[in-house]
C-alpha cells in the first residue's frame, strides 16, 4: 500500500495555518485589551467578522498550493464527510485525520505568543457558553457540521457553482458563527478545537467536539446519499482545484450512484 504521504503533509501545513491565523483572529476580536474591543463594541458584530475571517483563511488555503495537493480538507469531520460518501479509502482517511490533528496542534503553539491577551479567550479553545448545557452545545456542534459539509457537498457538485466553492466558507462561518458561537463557540472541526485545547489546558466538555461534527459529518453524508441530493455528483474529494488528482488518488473508493 502506498501511504499519501505528500498529500498528507501538505495536509498537516494547510490544519496548521487555518489554526495559527484563523485563531488569531478570534484572540484579535475577544481578546482582553485588545483595541477591536473599542473600534467594534459589539460582541455580536464581532462573531460576525471573526467568522468571515475565519472561513476566508480556509478558502485561501484551499485555492493555494497546499489546497492543490490536499485537496484542502484541513478538518477531519470534512475528510469523514469524504470517505462516507466512498471519495476515500479508510487508510488514506486515517492518515488525514492524523496529519490535521498534528497539524493543529502545530498550528496552536505560535498563539502563545499572544500572552495574556490570548489566556483571556484560553487561546480560542472552544468550551460550551456560559447558561448552555452540553447536549445544546453538542447540538449546535452537528448541526453547523451538517450545514457546512452539505453546503460544501452541494457547491462541488453542481457543475456551475463548483468553481466558487472557496467563497462559500468566508460567509458560511460569519452567519454560522455570529448565530451559534454563544452556545458551543462553532468549532465544526475537531483538529481546531484540540490543538487550542492542548495549549491553554482546557479539556472542559471536549468530547463534543468530536462527537458533534462526527455526527454532523455522517449525518449530511447520508442525506447526500439517499435523498434527491445525490444527482449532484461528487468526484473527487476536493474542495478546489479538482482537475489536479494525480493517479486518482481522490477518486478512489466506491461510485457516486447517481
Amino acid at each position: 500500500m502506498t501511504l499519501p504521504w505528500r498529500q498528507s503533509v501538505s495536509e498537516l501545513f494547510g490544519t496548521a495555518v487555518l489554526v495559527a491565523v484563523g485563531l488569531s483572529t478570534v484572540i484579535f476580536d475577544f481578546g482582553a485589551r485588545s483595541p477591536m474591543l473599542h473600534w467594534v463594541a459589539s460582541a455580536a458584530l464581532r462573531r460576525l467578522i471573526t467568522g468571515f475571517l475565519f472561513g476566508a483563511v480556509g478558502a485561501s488555503i484551499a485555492i493555494s498550493p497546499v489546497g492543490k495537493i490536499s485537496g484542502a480538507h484541513i478538518n477531519p469531520a470534512v475528510t469523514l464527510a469524504f470517505w462516507a460518501r466512498g471519495k476515500m479509502r479508510a487508510s488514506d482517511a486515517a492518515f488525514y485525520v492524523l496529519a490535521q490533528l498534528a497539524g493543529g496542534l502545530l498550528g496552536a503553539a505560535p498563539l502563545l505568543a499572544w500572552g495574556a491577551m490570548g489566556q483571556s479567550v484560553n487561546f480560542a479553545a472552544t468550551t460550551p457558553g456560559t447558561g448552555y448545557t452540553a447536549r445544546q452545545a453538542l447540538a449546535g456542534e452537528a448541526l453547523t457540521t451538517f450545514t457546512m459539509v452539505m453546503l460544501l457537498f452541494f457547491f462541488i457538485g453542481h457543475r456551475r457553482l463548483r468553481a466558487w466553492t472557496p467563497l462559500l466558507f468566508p460567509f458560511l462561518y460569519a452567519v454560522m458563527v455570529w448565530l451559534e458561537a454563544p452556545v458551543s463557540g462553532t468549532s465544526t472541526n475537531p483538529a481546531r478545537s484540540f490543538g487550542p485545547s492542548v495549549v491553554a489546558g482546557v479539556w472542559q466538555a471536549g468530547w463534543i467536539y468530536w462527537a458533534g461534527p462526527v455526527a454532523g459529518a455522517l449525518l449530511a453524508s447520508s442525506a447526500h446519499r439517499f435523498t434527491w441530493l445525490r444527482r449532484f455528483e461528487i468526484e473527487v474529494a476536493k474542495v478546489y482545484h479538482f482537475e489536479h488528482d494525480p493517479r486518482g488518488f481522490f477518486r478512489r473508493g466506491s461510485s457516486n450512484p447517481a
